[in-house]
């Protein structure tokens, strides 16, 4: 049976002054174009006013001054998008229903799993682990040694945890992330790499979020460290001993090399790559697919890369630039020239 609450309850939920009927009951969630009866949607973006005027749901979240165009009830606050997002989880599966180790877990001897826990099929996990209470680890997840599950955390599924991981309280970990594998540590002898071993490893803190595919190595000497609140998106590189400061957000397919420090409060967008060994500034935001290779030391919006332009413009674009040094040299002739004129005497007589 699909869930179903009332406006009151979704109000309580999220923080919002209720108009309108407090006993309607919502069953689910939609977009204000497609929503019908018994759905709740939200409005934040005066681009989509036309669909609110006409929507067809039962109520909608909104900021009071945009009470007046609402035709249906309504769930009044500063900030739409933040309540929506806390009401989507009133309608979102429970995916930590139920406790116990499957059967066709494979659990070793050593390992202790909380009996709140639940373990789904065809997970491994090693000696000396630790799966905390209420923790989630979904099917084919691969825990190595001494590794720390935190209360509440969940792994999805084919989650890959390296020996001597540690991840705080309800983290939230996406199908195919494999953190504590290799840093990329290599000695170069006569022109032959010889690795260098890593002997660190990762700490999450607690809420953290890491997306599918991505990947988080552990340090070589020291641990790499993801702090709390900290959301990766999807396919992300975090190289050994980076650390990642509180409540940053980075989008799909980010690298960041090693050792660098991202400070709290950060956003770096999608496509973005972090050379090794800098440092960013808590409040730093990083626009899409730039290169940040110094270190930013005050907060603000910094852009890099070459925005998307016609071919023939962008051809164009780039012969010039191959001029640049060329044109520099010139243009600081001229201006030489010019101040030796404007430095000589006048000689003409009156």
């Amino acid at each position: 049976m699909s869930a179903s609450f009332t406006l009151a309850e979704l109000a309580e939920c999220c923080g919002a002054e209720l108009q309108g009927d407090a006993s309607c009951r919502i069953h689910g969630v939609e977009t204000l174009n497609n929503a019908s009866s018994g759905q709740i949607s939200f409005f934040s973006n005066p681009r989509y006013r036309r669909y609110l005027e006409n929507t067809g749901a039962s109520a909608v979240i909104l900021r009071p001054s945009d009470a007046k165009d609402c035709p249906v009830s309504a769930l009044l606050t500063d900030n739409p998008y933040l309540a929506w997002a806390r009401v989507t989880h009133c309608f979102a599966a429970d995916q930590n229903a139920g406790k116990g180790v499957h059967e066709r877990a494979s659990i070793d001897a050593d390992a202790r799993i909380d009996p709140d826990a639940l373990v789904a099929a065809g997970t491994v996990i090693g000696a000396g682990s630790h799966i905390a209470a209420n923790a989630y680890v979904g099917p084919n997840c691969v825990i190595g040694r001494n590794v720390m599950l935190g209360e509440g955390s969940r792994l999805l599924a084919s989650v890959v945890l390296m020996d001597g991981v540690r991840i705080g309280k309800n983290c939230l970990v996406h199908p195919g992330a494999v953190i504590g594998s290799d840093g990329f540590g290599l000695a170069n002898d006569e022109g032959r790499w010889e690795k260098v071993a890593q002997l660190g490893s990762v700490v999450l803190g607690d809420n953290v979020e890491v997306g599918a595919n991505t990947t988080i190595d552990r340090g070589a000497i020291h641990d790499t460290v993801i702090h709390d609140g900290v959301k990766l998106d999807n396919q992300i590189q975090v190289a050994h001993n980076v650390e990642i400061g509180e409540n940053t957000a980075i989008a799909a397919c980010t690298g960041i090399a090693g050792s660098t420090r991202i400070g709290a409060g950060c956003t770096l967008a999608g496509g973005v790559g972090v050379v090794g060994h800098i440092e960013l500034a808590d409040g730093v935001h990083v626009s899409g697919a730039s290169v940040v290779s110094r270190s930013l030391r005050e907060p603000g919006v910094y852009t890099g890369g070459v925005l998307a332009m016609p071919h023939k413009t962008w051809q164009k674009n780039m012969a010039r630039i191959k001029q640049l040094d060329n044109m520099a040299r010139r243009l600081k002739a001229l201006e030489k020239s010019l101040a030796e004129l404007q430095d000589k005497p006048d000689t003409i007589e009156e």
